[in-house]
């Protein structure tokens, strides 16, 4: 064998070693990083959410300071973006969207993408019975409900009153500076969208763990004395985490989506506070599109990037986790 065949060899052997050691995960992460395509989404993720955690440190100017003197600037080596009608950088307000972006989205998909979602469906599938009956009848109802309408009757009816609850609440405590942030509009954003969010989740998780529960490993573990904590953890959620990833990255971007949707429609997050529906809407107008297209193009731009990217990477997950799918 030539000393070319045997490299080329040694390469082929030691790539399907690769592809077959390390665990399950690792295996799909591996594979994942083979697509270009995915790499690009997530760098395309990766630098939008540190530019959103890391919004106080890397912009230049806060979010809310104005020169009047410089309205309506057009992009220059200080205000890259430009500047609004006040004044205020655009860089420095699409960073600061960003974190409100990252805030909602990080929140939502923590208790309706994930808590909700994983416990109700693995426990509606593993136990049955009433247990099951209830949740899917909870389900149900929310289920019913037209989402987008109740989550504008909801932020709208329930925001007042809520901001209020905080603001004496914190001025009970001496925490004033909560009451000035945006974290009622943030808490009630988040709150709406998993209570509506989590029954599509639940319902493909309940099947998955009606098919595992009879299985022979959990039969097993259940002979032996294990705790239904016990199965759920240790022998069907390692098994549903496959659809919970996917799941994760198409979730991520209907949630951008719709708290940039709700903003829009008035009922987001409020002004100062920015945000990516905030700034369309205020680049929107005819007067400012056509002198000062950047205001609405920037803003734009970034949210269809970050949706596109995350349904590219929901496909390459897909992929990457289930190939028998393809």
């Amino acid at each position: 064998m030539s000393s070319f065949a045997a490299a080329a060899y040694k390469e082929e052997f030691e790539a399907g070693v690769l592809r077959t050691t390390g665990s399950p995960t690792a295996r799909a992460f591996r594979r994942l990083l083979r697509k270009k395509v995915a790499v690009l989404c997530l760098l395309v993720i990766a630098v939008f959410y540190v530019a959103g955690i890391f919004a106080p440190w890397i912009a230049p100017y806060g979010y809310s300071e104005q020169n009047l003197d410089i309205s309506f600037s057009g992009p220059s080596f200080e205000h890259p973006f430009g500047t609004d009608r006040l004044g205020r950088d655009m860089l420095t307000r699409n960073i600061f969207a960003a974190r409100t972006t990252v805030i909602v989205t990080l929140a939502t998909i923590t208790t309706g993408g994930f808590l909700l979602p994983v416990s109700l469906g693995l426990l509606a599938g593993y136990r049955g019975g009433w247990v099951d009956a209830v949740i899917n009848r909870v389900g149900e109802i929310f289920a019913s409900l037209p989402g987008l309408p109740m989550l504008l009757l909801i932020n709208a009816t329930m925001r007042p009153r809520f901001e209020g609850w905080v603001d004496r609440w914190a001025n009970a405590v001496g925490w004033e500076s909560l009451a000035d942030s945006a974290f009622p509009q943030y808490f009630l954003i988040f709150l709406v969208l998993s209570l509506f969010g989590w029954v599509g989740g639940a319902r493909l998780i309940r099947t998955q763990a009606l098919t595992l529960k009879n299985s022979e490993y959990v039969l097993a573990a259940r002979a032996s004395g294990a705790s239904t904590v016990r199965v759920l953890a240790r022998h069907l959620f390692p098994n549903v985490l496959p659809l919970i990833i996917v799941g994760w990255s198409a979730a991520l971007g209907a949630i951008a989506g719709t708290e940039i949707a709700l903003t829009f429609l008035g009922v987001g997050v409020q002004p100062p506070h920015p945000s990516f529906g905030a700034l369309i809407t205020d680049g929107a107008s005819r007067t400012v599109l056509e002198n000062h297209p950047q205001l609405l193009l920037v803003p734009a731009s970034i949210v269809a990037s970050l949706i596109f990217a995350f349904n590219l990477l929901g496909d390459a997950l897909n992929d990457v986790i289930t190939p028998g799918s393809r």
